[in-house]
């Protein structure tokens, strides 16, 4: 039976999945505060803390989906459907934009995208059996890698990685190693991969470098992905993924840091005692983090052991700090905002990033400019936003945040009436 849902967990995901929100999706990506931007290279902003913040609570919470570790072939099957669920949700993001229906264009065409979301969400978000999740799952997964590899000209570029895929094989790997493993087993799996993957990095060059380095490009998982997933690849850089296939390996240890501290809130100490383990457990990893990063960057494209153990690090503080105020105190106020949010992240995961692309195919002519054409979510931000800032990034930021109120006002409904989206 799955444990009592932690308030302060599904808060902590709540301000996760609302941070992410807002900074994907601010009025013009000319004009955001740094804060809200990734680090160009080394270094962690607040928008770095959200993907290793996720992945941390995923950690956390397959502990709670299964306190008793049951292991047999029906349990295998429900992980790797569910893996692989949010697989090819994510590669959907991908696919939206290349989709073509039949030579049609314009609004038309984006009908036809729009249905084709629609049945891909309900194929991999449905509650169906477990036989029909399987063949769905499957099915997609296998047509995904059909058209992405089939010459096929609309797809041959199509992007293959991203968040939730990562997020899916991470998912997969750490609930197999949480139940067939100890504790003591996770710590040392978590040392093998952090110090092997830093080893990998910096003593091993890519090929045709005679030297290693971390720089953009050419150090060994730009390569790694160049050679794996050529034509595949994030188009702002082409020759490498910022989730590509060798910075996936940290990202487990991100996932194994978190399966540790949920399974110190499913033991039987004093509820103090298990935010003051989480707590020094929090500062220890920042204090690591920062130590390794003097010799190994804190850098997240690279997902680097640096930037593993202290964005571990500030998740676990964050969850303690949580935890206290929530379950130990029980001060509540001010928190059911968040708690919309986190208890139905798929949802927002999977719409968030088919609005925006959605509005951006709707295009007409300019009203303020002649023989110029604009789209529907260029034109509400420079009509309906910016005139009413003289700080472009004010303007900026005001339209994500309406955007998220927007999210807020439909999470806030699913949430009174106790429907909750899972994969």
């Amino acid at each position: 039976m799955p444990k009592e849902r932690l308030i302060s967990l599904d808060v902590f995901r709540g301000l996760t999945i609302l941070l992410m929100t807002i900074v994907n999706n601010p009025g013009s990506w000319a004009t955001v505060y740094p804060p809200l931007l990734h680090s160009e290279w080394n270094g962690c902003t607040p928008t770095d803390l959200v993907f290793p913040f996720f992945i941390f609570i995923m950690g956390v919470a397959v502990s709670f989906a299964m306190p008793t570790k049951i292991y047999n072939k029906e349990t295998f099957n429900k992980i790797m459907v569910r893996s692989l669920r949010m697989f090819c949700l994510g590669v959907f993001f991908n696919f939206f934009s290349k989709i073509q229906l039949f030579g049609l264009e314009g609004i038309p065409l984006l009908i036809g995208k729009l249905a084709i979301t629609a049945a891909a969400g309900y194929a991999l978000m449905g509650n169906f059996n477990s036989k029909t999740k399987t063949y769905l799952a499957v099915f997609l997964f296998v047509l995904y890698l059909f058209l992405a590899y089939s010459g096929i000209e609309a797809y041959q570029n199509v992007r293959l990685p991203g968040v939730l895929q990562r997020i899916g094989i991470v998912y997969f790997i750490i609930t197999l190693l949480y139940l067939k493993s100890t504790k003591n087993i996770q710590f040392l799996v978590a040392i093998l991969l952090l110090l092997g993957y830093w080893g990998l990095l910096t003593l091993v060059p890519a090929p045709g470098f005679e030297i290693t380095n971390l720089e953009k490009g050419t150090n060994l998982a730009a390569w790694v992905d160049t050679f794996l997933l050529k034509g595949h690849m994030w188009e702002v850089t082409k020759t490498w993924d910022p989730e590509g296939v060798l910075s996936t390996i940290p990202s487990i240890v991100t996932g194994i840091i978190g399966l540790l501290v949920g399974q110190l809130l499913n033991s039987s100490l004093l509820k103090i005692e298990i935010a003051k383990k989480m707590v020094i457990s929090g500062v220890t990893l920042i204090s690591l983090g920062l130590l390794w990063n003097i010799i190994s960057p804190i850098n997240k494209v690279l997902w680097s052991s640096s930037y593993v153990l202290y964005t571990a690090g500030l998740a676990s503080l964050s969850l303690a700090i949580l935890y206290y105020c929530i379950d130990i105190v029980n001060y509540k106020k001010g928190t059911k905002l968040f708690l919309i949010w986190g208890v139905n992240p798929m949802i927002v995961f999977f719409l968030s990033e088919i609005i925006p692309q959605a509005m951006g195919m709707i295009t007409f002519p300019n009203p303020k400019i002649i023989n110029e054409q604009t789209n529907l979510l260029d034109y509400l931000y420079s009509a309906g936003i910016q005139p009413f800032f003289n700080n472009p990034m004010n303007a900026s930021l005001v339209f994500a945040l309406i955007y998220a109120g927007l999210w807020t006002l439909l999470l806030g409904y699913l949430f009174k009436n106790k429907i909750f989206i899972k994969v």
